[in-house]
């Protein structure tokens, strides 16, 4: 009999949920909440996964999907020991959805819904895990935004913060702003609930929220509707009556309503060490409190995904497992609720074999008919080195997760066909090809002097200079100086190197960047003349620039590999309010001023 318990973690799929997501086959159903449903799968070597669907009508919001790409592209790249790395995902296809490592814990909402208020130790070293996630975090250039019980897991050996940077994306589509609200009152920041910018800061104040809910079991601004609450977080003090003494000044500095009060990270793990007598935060594997250290026993016990059809013609299977209906629905918004430990699956007496059909094929199997959400073959795109699976050393080991699946073999692309012709054709050039090197490496030898003097002439020339004033550079758009005239171009467009960028997914707002490989971006003095000569002679090149380091009037330098300069002046940003996000640029072109690295 499958325990009550289990099934709401492990919640078997529904009629409407997909039998596969881009290859991977759908084991149960986590939970879901405003962004969308999240599954239970497996990498083909068998490590668990939970795979994220974004909503239909969020796939179909344009602005939504621009800002999810980008949003996923830097979450790939936080890899720390307290969050769940993204490992996969499709941002163009029908419906978007990201794969990230699962976690074999409760969520904090599921702990302390489920057992009531933690430990001072427990919440101490919960903090300062959390704090050190949202250092590497915000080192990618990601706020959260979203930071909140259902988001902390709670593992072996520590929290695990999810969900980074994905709420920003929704922030920004047509959907918020016809009643659609992405975030919890509850954990909010003041500036967050007036609509005003969001910085890091922000994290930090819902990482107090956190640390009070932990400590009290209860929000501290209270429960109640959206308004209410929202406007307890902006004007009233929170309630921390009953909070532990070693968490007073974490909490309440943490819950400054003025974001430049609050702590940064380094001091929130300071002040962690203090409260538990100024030693280190070192816990041995029994950090939980015994009732939530059995839930994740529980949740390692992920059930496997169903196997696929027979192939046409294949002989019969063993009978396929099915999960048992659950008890009760895991509520939305809210992480995996706590797991029984009795296996999930039970063995469904076969059918009887139906007689044989009297046509050439047999009928298709009712697995083959389930729906898929297919786009790719499955499998993380940055496999690791070989022998260590998908991920590298990770937190999982080896595994009891599941059976290892064959990954099934990507399309056969168009120059694979005639690899052993070529091969053959290859062989029997390499003689030809020889003759005609030596008879050449004379000429190249006089020829190579004057190549070297033309690419000096091209250093030395000042071609006439180009002006295109008032530009409006739209977040998500660069310039590239070879186009006459010069516009934006949006960063998905191809075939055009992605030379000056506007992006706004850093934890400072915004910057100007430089996408061009090899390219070069400088910001000036005020000193400085800005001049063809001074940006041919500057060497203080960096990657991006701080839209806040910026003043109107500030002057950039670019060179690009295609053998442009360029004088880029910065004029203002989009006015608060304004519905668009760019900045506005003079730009000043010099096109083949110096040596093209491209040829």
């Amino acid at each position: 009999m499958v325990d009550g318990a289990a099934a709401r973690v492990f919640t078997p799929l529904a009629p409407d949920d997909p039998a596969t997501v881009a290859g991977y086959r759908l084991a149960a159903r986590l939970g879901s909440g405003g962004m969308g449903k999240v599954y239970l799968s497996y990498t083909p070597g068998g490590r668990p996964v939970a795979i994220k669907v974004i909503r239909p009508d969020f796939s179909e919001d344009p602005e939504f999907r621009r800002r999810f790409q980008q949003e996923v592209r830097a979450a790939e790249r936080v890899q720390g020991l307290h969050t769940a790395p993204v490992i996969d995902s499709d941002t163009e296809g029908p419906q978007p959805w990201l794969a990230t490592a699962y976690v074999p814990g409760p969520s904090l909402a599921d702990a302390v819904g489920g057992h009531g208020r933690l430990p001072v130790p427990t919440v101490l070293f919960l903090v300062a895990g959390v704090a050190e996630a949202l250092q590497v975090i915000h080192k990618a250039g990601i706020v959260h935004r979203d930071l909140k019980p259902s988001n902390v897991l709670l593992a072996d050996d520590g929290p695990r913060v999810i969900d980074f940077g994905i709420a920003r994306a929704a922030d920004a589509t047509a959907l918020t702003s016809s009643g659609v609200t992405i975030g919890t009152p509850s954990f909010m920041a003041p500036e967050q609930a007036e609509g005003q910018r969001v910085t890091a800061a922000t994290d930090i104040f819902a990482l107090g929220q956190i640390a009070a809910y932990a400590a009290l079991g209860t929000p501290a601004f209270g429960e109640g509707t959206s308004h209410g609450v929202l406007y307890r977080v902006v004007h009233a003090e929170p309630a921390l009556d009953g909070l532990p003494d070693e968490l007073r000044e974490l909490v309440t500095r943490c819950l400054a309503k003025r974001p430049d009060d609050r702590p940064g990270l380094d001091e929130v793990l300071r002040l962690c060490q203090d409260a538990s007598g100024g030693g280190e935060l070192r816990r041995p594997g029994d950090w939980l409190p015994s009732p939530v250290a059995a839930d994740i026993t529980h949740r390692a016990a992920a059930p496997a995904p169903a196997q696929p059809p027979p192939a046409h013609g294949a002989p019969p299977t063993a009978p396929v497992t099915q999960a048992a209906a659950p008890t009760q629905t895991a509520a939305p918004g809210v992480g995996p609720s706590p797991a029984g430990t009795a296996p999930l699956t039970a063995p469904v007496p076969p059918a009887p074999s139906p007689p044989p059909p009297s046509g050439p094929h047999p009928p298709p199997s009712p697995l083959a008919a389930a729906p898929t959400m297919a786009s790719r073959p499955v499998g993380p795109r940055h496999p690791g080195p070989p022998g260590a699976g998908p991920y590298g050393a990770g937190p999982y080991g080896a595994g009891p997760y599941g059976p290892v699946h064959p990954r099934p073999l990507p399309p056969r692309r168009r120059w694979d066909r005639g690899k052993t012709i070529a091969a053959v054709v290859v062989g029997g050039m390499v003689l030809f090809w020889g003759a005609v090197f030596s008879a050449g490496s004379d000429k190249s030898d006089r020829e190579g002097s004057s190549g070297a003097d033309a690419k000096g002439e091209a250093a030395k020339r000042a071609p006439e200079p180009e002006t295109y004033k008032g530009l409006n550079l739209p977040d998500g758009y660069f310039l590239a100086m070879g186009d006459d005239p010069l516009k934006p171009r949006d960063l998905d467009d191809g075939g055009i190197p992605s030379e000056l960028t506007y992006l706004n997914t850093t934890i400072d707002g915004a910057n100007l960047g430089i996408d061009d490989p090899n390219g070069k971006l400088a910001l000036l003095d005020k000193s400085q003349k800005g001049s063809l000569k001074t940006c041919r002679a500057e060497t203080r090149f960096t990657d991006d620039v701080a839209l806040k380091q910026l003043a109107p009037g500030s002057r950039l330098c670019l060179q690009t590999t295609s053998g442009h300069i360029a004088l880029v002046t910065y004029r203002g940003h989009a006015p608060q309010g304004d519905p668009s996000d760019y900045v506005k640029l003079d730009v000043t072109v010099w096109r083949d001023a110096i040596a093209s690295e491209d040829g």
